[in-house]
């Protein structure tokens, strides 16, 4: 999900924010609506997201907690906002609406699909929030259903006008001439027919299967002879794109218009009667047991191979379906009347992505060119391992090149004659990786590589499976971790031979080694020859190839081991001091004994800042609960990723720490995580000065009020933290 906006002004009568650091807090006489505008002075204000307790059962009872799923789908709703916005590039907006409805597949495949099995096997251990598995179905229900709806609204009545109004035209078959109707004739004949497969229902042909995120037509057709009808199913070939671009370049048709414009030639003899589209998702979560799994891979490809199977958590239609098509899909499928969505078409705006491919470069964000690091830049000498060598690095991407930082080190770790080893992490890889490729390459030139290549990275399963055969093929170590533990942290280390001793070099992240989500992705991380960070890695991934049971490091704080202790002592110590601090950014925030160390932090007086992307089960601004906690939540053109976390006041002994754990009870209880803490005064600064920015930043920001709402930071400044981090890493560049 990404973002970039331009300065933009709003009422007056909007209470601003405090500065950056201040605990004090504003006051707006008016509160967020359930409707989602927020009302002061009698006036609309910024545009708010719905109230996470709005459909939370006594609702007028204070709650120390929010419930994670509607809180995620606040966030949804953030990224929503986006595709409103008419101060950003069309073709951007558009993207979002894209990034949202994947998003939302997402949720309902994953989080939907676990309250329903939760629902289905009796479950009744509410989370900390209170809610029962079926209440936040209700509620997830009612939420989704507007928020579905908004998205169809602001296609119809925003997007496509204004990309009308730029030559992109959504057409429909009705709309189009004699010529244009030729052309998709020619284009059905060539392209789309060959790859269609209709599939009939009667007592010969039974229901045939639905697949996950397909788009179907569900068609009826009447046979001339004995004038009986047929119900028969047309899966919209996911192979092809969603848009048939006309030769103008300009217009696009769906697909699936296309398609149904073409039935006859599908069921040839018959009457074609009536034709819906409709869209199923279904569970898509995997379930391994990895102490009962004598081969760990062979049993997740067990897994994926069920997850095509899963049972539908939901089923969108067209409002003009007839209930007779209706109740056999329902039927067919086993669902209820809570499952099924009536969306206003288009169904499966994630196909919006193929128009994002227009080559229209003055409708999208202009082209970001990389920095490098003053330290890897163009005055400094030696190779990487020298500049390391003088001192540690920081790199913050995007804004800093990945291919120049942190692929350039492990790629020369690849072709350097010293180096006798490299170990990394492996969770979520691109396609035609070059790290993995570099990997490759060392272990072809006879180096020791291993790879901890973590197989239940969600939906990167079966890329991660042939990244995993691929590396064994030429002799990599490659091992899955440590059982009933994911490998989420980001480490690499490189082993290399200098003037007789062994020296190690690493480098401890918060983001994926992955070339193209470094792209889109905010990230730090730090490369470093520190002995102590050497040693602590080494031990490390001895405990996640081996049998080991390091519990405790020289410097790395990690999960499952000294994460939650580590924060929460950190957290204490700023309750107790005389001037105490707290800044906290993450993707989510979710642990009860974490939130609650927060609101005691909050009532001994100390300044709270959390910058939560996602999910955010805190509430803040509560009175005598979390009056010094202010959370926000940057939404823009990159996805904010990093989690930075610092504790002090400046100019005091300040503790920062970075690394790949949210504050979530799964990357605390069930995960290998790894953080560190930076030791460098000029990287502590520069981290302590990216999070100033963030706080002050009025363009990308929202922030979340007591009942869970988010509103828009009003713009006064004009910060836009993600544009000034652009300029700040070409100045560094340039000072170079």
């Amino acid at each position: 999900m990404t973002e970039q906006s331009s300065t933009t002004t709003t009422p007056a009568d909007v209470v601003t924010d405090p500065p950056p650091g201040s605990s004090e807090r504003p006051s707006p006489e008016g509160v967020p609506t359930r409707h989602g505008r927020t009302v002061r002075d009698g006036h609309e204000g910024t545009p708010t997201s719905r109230a996470v307790l709005a459909d939370h059962p006594d609702i007028d009872e204070p709650r120390r907690y929010l419930n994670r799923e509607l809180t995620w789908l606040s966030f949804n709703e953030r990224v929503l906002a986006l595709a409103e916005r008419d101060d950003l590039p069309l073709l951007e907006r558009v993207k979002f609406l894209a990034i949202f409805t994947t998003n939302f597949d997402e949720f309902f495949q994953v989080r939907v699909a676990g309250l329903m099995d939760q629902v289905a096997a009796g479950r009744s251990t509410p989370p900390p929030d209170g809610m029962s598995p079926s209440q936040q179905l209700t509620a997830i229900r009612a939420y989704a259903g507007e928020l579905a709806e908004r998205q169809t609204t602001i296609f119809h009545d925003q997007v496509s006008p204004a990309l009308d109004a730029e030559g992109i035209r959504y057409s429909d078959w009705s709309s189009l001439d004699d010529d244009d109707r030729r052309y998709l004739v020619s284009a059905f004949e060539e392209r789309v027919f060959p790859v269609l497969t209709p599939l009939a229902v009667d007592p010969v042909h039974p229901f045939p299967y639905i697949s996950n995120l397909s788009l179907n037509l569900a068609v009826v057709v009447r046979n001339p002879s004995d004038h009986t009808t047929h119900f028969a199913r047309v899966k919209v070939p996911p192979i092809l794109p969603r848009f048939v671009v006309m030769p103008d370049g300009e217009r696009f048709v769906p697909l699936e218009q296309v398609i149904a414009a073409h039935l006859d030639r599908l069921f040839p003899g018959h009457e074609i009667v009536d034709h819906h589209l409709f869209r199923v998702t279904r569970n898509a979560d995997l379930e391994v047991e990895e102490d009962e799994a004598d081969d760990l891979m062979m049993a997740i490809e067990s897994e994926l191979t069920r997850r095509r199977f899963g049972r539908v958590v939901r089923l969108e239609i067209e409002p003009s379906i007839p209930g007779d098509i209706l109740n056999l899909l329902m039927r067919e499928m086993d669902i209820a009347d809570e499952q099924v969505d009536k969306i206003r078409g288009p169904l499966g705006l994630d196909g919006l992505m193929s128009l994002y491919d227009l080559e229209r470069s003055d409708l999208k964000y202009k082209p970001y060119k990389t920095a490098v690091p003053p330290a890897l830049g163009k005055s400094a000498t030696g190779s990487i391992f020298s500049c390391i060598r003088r001192g540690d690095i920081l790199v913050h991407h995007p804004y800093d090149s990945f291919s120049r930082t942190v692929q350039r080190f492990v790629e020369t770790a690849a072709r350097d004659p010293h180096v006798l080893a490299i170990k990394m992490t492996l969770y979520r890889t691109s396609p035609d990786s070059p790290i993995v490729n570099a990997l490759i390459k060392a272990a072809e030139a006879g180096k020791q590589v291993v790879a901890l290549v973590e197989l239940k990275a969600r939906f990167d399963e079966e890329r991660n499976i042939e990244w995993a055969r691929t590396l064994e093929e030429v002799g990599v170590h490659v091992t899955y971790g440590v059982a009933g533990l994911k490998t989420h942290t980001k480490i690499a280390m490189v082993v290399r031979q200098e003037h007789g001793r062994v020296v190690r070099y690493a480098h401890v992240g918060t983001g994926n080694y992955n070339d193209k989500t470094a792209r889109i992705y905010e990230d730090v991380g730090l490369l470093t020859n520190d002995a102590a960070v050497g040693a602590d890695l080494t031990e490390l991934f001895n405990v996640m190839t081996g049998y080991g049971r390091q519990r405790s490091y020289r410097r790395l704080v990690t999960a499952p081991t000294t994460f939650r202790s580590e924060i929460l002592r950190l957290i204490r110590r700023e309750s107790r001091a005389e001037r105490g601090r707290i800044v906290l950014k993450m993707n989510s925030l979710v642990d009860a004994e974490m939130i609650d160390a927060l609101y005691e932090a909050s009532q001994a007086g100390t300044p709270v800042d959390l910058v939560v992307r996602g999910i955010c089960c805190l509430r803040a601004g509560v009175p005598g609960l979390s009056d010094n906690i202010r959370v926000r939540s940057l939404v823009g053109r990159y996805l904010e990723h990093s989690r930075i976390y610092a504790f002090g006041v400046p100019g005091d002994n300040v503790d920062v720490l970075i690394g790949s754990g949210d504050l979530m009870p799964r990357n605390l209880n069930r995960r290998i995580e790894a953080l560190i803490p930076i030791r460098e005064a000029a990287l502590k600064t520069q981290l302590l000065d990216l999070l100033d920015l963030v706080l002050a930043d009025d363009v990308l920001a929202w922030e979340q009020f007591p009942d869970g709402s988010w509103s828009r930071v009003p713009t006064v400044d004009g910060i836009n933290a993600q544009e000034r981090l652009q300029e700040l890493a070409h100045t560094r560049a340039a000072d170079d």
